[in-house]
């Protein structure tokens, strides 16, 4: 009878050690950012990252001076079309499909292609230079700067930048993390300038990503996460499954025992 007690008993615990263990199986190494990356100091990225004007661009231009009646014209807002019929039009400069705006009194001015201090400061000079006014301090912003982020994430969302700055590692976390199923190691960067379409991917789990050129994205910038392979999902659902049915012969097993040894 003691011997049959025994049996039973690891009858019992045999298949929840079994779940156990398969539920373990799944590498956590390519789940988590950055495994190899020890406690150290890491170099700043060297070069300029001040987003650059591009085409379709929405610049908002405000002029001051010490005269605010000289000033008026060229603060005048200037209403766009709206995108949609469930967002406001916005006020500033569009910047046309030939790289220019049209601005008050000065008529076309080049803009795609400039950073923002560069337009600034050609706009400061043109009005001093034509005696339009004196000293003018002139501040320009992106409108409508902003990523998007698709894929294994938990919002796919589109991110809009206020402070025209931002990581991908910020962008990931606006958009709720890369999920269980996403690839770290293969996120694909799509990013278009003037045209022209450049395609980066770039690996999450190394400290690479830091002193990379691409750490900081630009306006219009799209992250994609690749989901991983359809295998891999089919052999994790495989496991679980596998999981849940272990599961219930246990709970089949305990209760044939309570019956048995009543």
């Amino acid at each position: 009878m003691i011997l049959k007690k025994n049996y039973l008993r690891c009858f019992i615990v045999a298949p929840v050690l079994i779940c156990c263990f398969l539920m373990s199986c799944v590498s956590t190494q390519k789940a988590v950012y950055f495994n190899n990356l020890p406690d150290t100091v890491i170099a700043p990225l060297q070069g300029n990252f001040e987003p650059v004007i591009q085409k379709n661009d929405i610049l908002q231009i405000t002029v001051s001076s010490l005269n605010p009646e000289d000033a008026t014209v060229f603060n005048a807002p200037v209403a766009l079309s709206a995108t949609s019929s469930n967002s406001p039009a916005a006020a500033g400069y569009l910047v046309s499909e030939q790289g220019f705006i049209q601005y008050p009194v000065l008529g076309q001015v080049k803009a795609a292609g400039l950073t923002k201090e560069q337009l600034t400061n050609y706009l400061r000079d043109e009005l001093n230079n034509r005696k339009l006014m004196k000293d003018p301090v002139i501040s320009i912003r992106l409108l409508n700067y902003r990523v998007t982020v698709l894929g294994e994430v938990g919002k796919p969302t589109v991110v809009n930048v206020t402070n025209e700055k931002i990581t991908i590692l910020e962008a990931l976390g606006m958009a709720g993390d890369i999920t269980i199923y996403g690839k770290k190691e293969n996120v694909l960067l799509i990013r278009d300038v003037d045209g022209q379409r450049t395609v980066k991917r770039l690996n999450l789990n190394s400290d690479e990503i830091f002193s990379s050129p691409y750490y900081y994205l630009k306006s219009n910038d799209i992250v994609y996460v690749e989901p991983v392979k359809a295998k891999v999902i089919n052999a994790q659902g495989n496991r679980q499954t596998i999981a849940l049915v272990l599961s219930g012969l246990s709970v089949l097993v305990v209760l044939m025992a309570q019956v048995i040894f009543k």
